[in-house]
C-alpha cells in the first residue's frame, strides 16, 4: 500500500510539472518542445515548432509565424512566404489511474496460461485524452516589397508587431 501511495504521489508531481504551455524558445534536448530551424538555402529555412499537451494549436501556429518574422527581420528581409505549411496533431489516451494495478487480477486460460484480467466494476482508473501539436513550414525570405495577392506572403514587421503580445517567453 505504501508503494502505491508513493507512486500516486509521484504521478501527481509529474503531472504538475507540465501545467504551463510551451514558452517561445528554442527546443531543448530534454523535452523537444519549442522551435527548431534548419537552413535550406541562403534565403530559405525550414521551421518546426512543437508544443506540449497544454499548448493549443493556435499558439503553436502563432509561434511558428513569429519565428519566421523574427528570422526575416534578423536577415534584413521585408517579407516572407510560407510554403509546405502543415500542422500535425498527436492525440492519445493516457491512463491517470488512482487505485489498484491494471493487472491486479489474473486468471488461467488453457491456451494462454496465466493472463491479466481487467474487472470493469473494480477498476478506478481514469483516462484522459491529450493532444500535442507540431507546426512546420518552409520559409522563403523576400527582400523587396511583399507580393500582392499571395495569401502565403507576410509582411515581417507587421507579423512581429501583431503577434508580440501573444508570445510567452520562457520563465527565468
Amino acid at each position: 500500500m505504501r508503494v502505491l501511495t508513493a507512486l500516486s504521489f509521484l504521478a501527481i508531481l509529474g503531472a504538475g510539472a507540465c501545467v504551463t504551455a510551451t514558452p517561445y524558445q528554442p527546443a531543448s534536448t530534454a523535452d523537444g518542445y519549442g522551435y527548431v530551424e534548419a537552413n535550406i538555402e541562403s534565403d530559405r529555412v525550414r521551421i518546426v515548432f512543437r508544443g506540449n499537451t497544454v499548448t493549443d494549436r493556435e499558439q503553436v501556429e502563432d509561434y511558428l509565424l513569429y519565428r519566421a518574422a523574427e528570422l526575416a527581420l534578423l536577415r534584413g528581409a521585408r517579407h516572407f512566404i510560407l510554403t509546405q505549411r502543415d500542422t500535425e496533431s498527436d492525440t492519445r489516451m493516457v491512463d491517470f489511474g488512482i487505485g489498484g494495478s491494471r493487472f491486479s487480477h489474473f486468471y488461467y486460460h488453457p491456451l494462454h496460461g496465466w493472463a491479466p484480467f481487467r474487472d470493469p466494476f473494480w477498476d478506478d482508473r481514469s483516462w484522459r485524452e491529450i493532444t500535442r501539436y507540431e507546426a512546420s513550414a518552409e520559409v522563403f525570405f523576400g527582400f523587396g516589397p511583399k507580393p500582392e495577392g499571395d495569401p502565403n506572403a507576410y509582411d515581417a514587421a507587421e507579423v512581429e508587431q501583431t503577434l508580440r503580445a501573444r508570445i510567452a517567453p520562457p520563465e527565468s
